[in-house]
């Protein structure tokens, strides 16, 4: 498998998985049905990648030298000591900066280089939101379709949950989502990923018992992503086959060198378990960026974007994380929501009308759509001394400069 074996955690990820151009698995052989003809709408756009992007970082080298020299001893600094077993520091394994659809900086450490996959953790919950919009957008799947019509045997009042308050984190669901820091006897994504979870993850999440009316609270849930990744799947698997995620979205935008992950019942890990190079996740953003167009075609519904990027009912009625994080559906925000008491955005360099898909240990594909720029971070990041701000607003400046 592509884990490394530096930690327990990845250690435990198990080896149900698909993949492309890793020898993992085998080419899906379903005939990949036509997306429907919507090339109406899309944004005007002359740059896309072919099977690589158009990279321009030597130039930018020149033009940003100065901004560049401020990031990397933000990002990557000199003394970082990577053999520390408490990981002390900021330690940056990747990072790829577009502008405009073209590279304008691009770096690696610690072993990683631009073909090698990176585990993204919860950036993955961005790519089930694109591949639930994709069901979507074919008219496969519904924003108000239970998730009762992907997994069987559910108490009758966990029906009332649908895609929309999984997208949103409004499921209400009683879920406690801690990590290494707490307790692991009482984690649920704990025992969803490592635990009795994993014979079947959506299965598992989905027989949780109510806590509140669904789409009345927003709390942070990686079960939530699963069961998006389970209602889009009943809605793909039909058409596109056990490959679905290639058929209708890693290969339609050249995600090369991607792994999908699944549990041991065959369902794809939509909170967690994708895996790819920066460079590939970058056309995730460019897609995003794009409105959910791909060089001239819609993959996601007009709006989709939009609505993704926006807060929902739940976490503008009652937020139970208790900070200021906000998100739209399954995207992370830079607004405030003065209803719950987050009154300024939390990453206050940073545009507001600026996201991201962030993962544990500070992974992430951001996007600035009035800047025109995409940025991807891996990273190994323990500590607690990592800033989001700091680093898209170094970032932000490179990409001005280039």
């Amino acid at each position: 498998m592509l884990s490394p074996t530096r930690t327990l955690l990845l250690a435990l990820v198990p080896a149900w998985a698909a993949a492309t151009d890793s020898g993992l698995t085998e080419t899906a052989d379903t005939a990949t049905a036509p997306l429907p003809d919507t090339t109406s709408s899309c944004p005007a756009r002359e740059i896309w990648p072919g099977e690589a992007w158009t990279d321009r970082s030597a130039a930018a080298a020149t033009s940003a030298a100065t901004a560049i020299e401020a990031f990397e001893a933000y990002a990557f600094p000199a003394d970082l000591d990577w053999g520390d077993t408490k990981r002390r520091g900021v330690r940056t394994d990747g990072v790829v900066i577009l502008k405009g659809g073209e590279v304008v900086y691009e770096r690696y450490d610690n072993g990683y280089d631009a073909d090698k996959p990176h585990l993204a953790w919860s950036v993955s919950k961005t790519f089930t939101n694109v591949l639930a919009g994709i069901a979507v957008h074919q008219g496969l799947l519904s924003e108000d379709d239970s998730i009762c019509t992907a997994i069987d045997g559910l108490p009758s009042e966990n029906c009332d949950i649908t895609l929309t308050h999984a997208l949103e984190f409004s499921t209400g669901l009683d879920w406690l989502e801690t990590y290494e820091d707490a307790s692991p006897t009482n984690s649920s994504v704990l025992a969803m990923l490592y635990g009795e979870g994993q014979a079947d993850m959506p299965a598992f999440v989905a027989s949780h018992p109510l806590r509140d009316t669904p789409g009345t609270t927003f709390a942070y849930s990686s079960g939530d992503a699963n069961l998006i990744a389970a209602l889009a799947g009943h809605a793909l698997a039909p058409t596109y086959g056990d490959h679905w995620p290639w058929e209708v979205l890693f290969d339609r935008i050249g995600m090369t060198r991607t792994t999908f992950e699944r549990d041991a019942a065959g369902n794809y890990v939509g909170s967690s378990w994708v895996w790819a190079p920066p460079r590939s996740m970058a056309r995730l953003g460019y897609l995003l960026l794009n409105d959910g167009c791909w060089n001239g075609e819609r993959l996601l519904p007009a709006g989709w974007v939009a609505t993704s990027t926006t807060p929902g009912e739940g976490i503008r009625t009652r937020h139970l994380d208790g900070d200021d994080s906000v998100n739209g559906r399954q995207i992370w925000l830079n607004v405030p929501v003065p209803e719950v008491g987050i009154d300024a955005p939390r990453w206050p360099d940073v545009p507001q009308t600026a996201y991201a898909a962030l993962g544990h240990w500070k992974q992430a594909i951001f996007v600035a759509p009035e800047q025109d720029v995409v940025i991807v971070r891996t990273g190994d990041d323990r500590d607690g001394s990592f800033s989001w701000n700091t680093f898209f607003s170094l970032a932000l400046a490179i990409a001005e400069d280039a």
